[in-house]
């Protein structure tokens, strides 16, 4: 097969352009990934302190702890952020609440540019 000249090179420029987007697609989808994974330890952190100062013979600095402590090993100790723990009235009687701020990792200027805020929820107990 003969190529017109006006052709010859048109291949490299073509891979140069289309590899460019795909490495932005598999970046993009891997920053979307490590999101989802830090927002899911977090509430999976939170819900255990929760859990834990929900218990009759613990307060809340026990769920606080364990919570700060939790994402300190999982994630990393910059990643703890601000982790407070309530008593809120509710149908079975009085429920803990530990509410965790923290940042998303997000590489460069891209995404949201306000904290992650997650709350977990746990009957106390009697």
């Amino acid at each position: 097969m003969r190529h017109r000249p006006r052709e010859i090179g048109s291949a490299v420029a073509e891979f140069t352009l289309v590899s460019g987007l795909l490495v932005m697609l598999a970046l993009s989808i891997a920053q979307v990934g490590m999101a989802v994974h830090v927002r899911n330890t977090v509430v999976a952190c939170a819900a255990e302190g929760a859990r834990l100062a929900a218990n009759a013979d613990r307060d809340l600095g026990d769920g606080v702890a364990l919570t700060r402590l939790l994402i300190a090993e999982a994630l990393s100790e910059s990643m703890v952020g601000e982790v407070s723990a309530t008593h809120v009235p509710s149908q079975a009687g009085r429920d803990v609440r530990v509410q965790v701020r923290t940042t998303l990792p997000l590489v460069g200027l891209v995404g949201p540019s306000r904290s992650l805020t997650v709350t977990a929820h746990a009957v106390e107990e009697g």
